[in-house]
């Protein structure tokens, strides 16, 4: 698949506003949190056209026939996130349900347990990046970078993409640590 990145688009959170009620809809009290994570969740930052949302749930049985009902096709091979270098984190702190949408519009939907560390790092990484614009600027264009030299092949877009994400996360720490970050109220 052909890596695709696009200049921000103002419309995103509005987007994501009308999936979030959706979800929120379908999975009732059984969701947590639905949060809008990635790239289409920092104003300014260049991303794929695709509105990348966290679902926390204390228990992951059943969310598959949740997510098939609501159209999503769950991919059984993407059930754990990338383990930062170095790590030796337990397997269980990066276990995770991916689903996908295609139509009406790219969605990746990333299911997750309150409290692992795969659920925390998309929502601190996403709020260091909101507040810091010059870190956001440089990974836009670490992205853009590596788009044009690995065009066509996804994995490698990633094998390079998640250890210089895993840098950010090293600031992204420090701040949480200064500031006493914590994830704010679900964004749907």
């Amino acid at each position: 698949m052909t890596i695709e990145l696009v200049a921000p688009d103002s419309t995103w959170p509005r987007q994501f506003e009308e999936i979030g009620r959706s979800l929120r809809s379908s999975f009732g009290p059984r969701a947590l949190r639905i949060d809008h994570i990635g790239s289409t969740a920092v104003p300014g930052l260049l991303a794929k056209d695709v509105i990348d949302i966290q679902v926390t749930v204390e228990a992951l049985d059943g969310v598959a026939d949740i997510l098939a009902a609501s159209g999503f096709e769950v991919w059984p091979d993407m059930a754990a996130d990338h383990r930062p270098a170095g790590s030796d984190l337990p397997d269980e702190e990066l276990v995770k349900l991916f689903a996908q949408a295609a139509a009406p519009r790219r969605i990746n939907l990333h299911v997750r347990l309150p409290g692992r560390f795969n659920q925390r790092y998309p929502l601190l990484c996403r709020d260091y990046l909101r507040r810091h614009p010059d870190a956001m600027r440089a990974y836009g264009e670490v992205k853009r970078r590596l788009a044009r030299i690995v065009r066509d092949d996804e994995d490698a877009y990633y094998d390079v993409k998640d250890p210089v994400f895993d840098i950010i996360m090293t600031g992204a720490e420090a701040w949480a640590t200064a500031t006493a970050w914590t994830p704010g109220p679900s964004d749907a």
